[in-house]
């Protein structure tokens, strides 16, 4: 599920300058990973997010490093996630409803 805790940016626009401005452009900005929110005044109207979270390859994650980093993908790397995913999973235990 999509919060706002996932957008890196949010751009705020007035209605008239999303209005003046090319929908590929705003739409360029959101596939970026950018949040732009339309507002009229102080007021928010409409709110343009990706659709589903952005992910990344392994290969982009590793481009992404920094060029002193000493990260390395060694051939136990997705037994090593699976186990780390498998630690700190919690058991389902919804609330009884009344």
């Amino acid at each position: 599920m999509y919060n706002l805790v996932m957008a890196k940016h949010v751009i705020h626009i007035s209605e008239k300058e999303a209005a003046a401005t090319n929908v590929a452009t705003l739409l360029a900005h959101v596939r970026a990973g950018t949040e732009v929110v339309i507002e009229n005044g102080a007021r928010p109207i409409a709110v343009l997010h990706p659709a589903e979270p952005v992910r990344r390859t392994i290969s982009e994650c590793i481009a992404l490093l920094p060029e002193d980093s000493t990260a390395t993908i060694d051939p136990d790397f997705a037994k090593d996630v699976e186990t780390a995913v498998e630690s700190y999973r919690e058991p389902l235990d919804p609330p009884a409803w009344d």
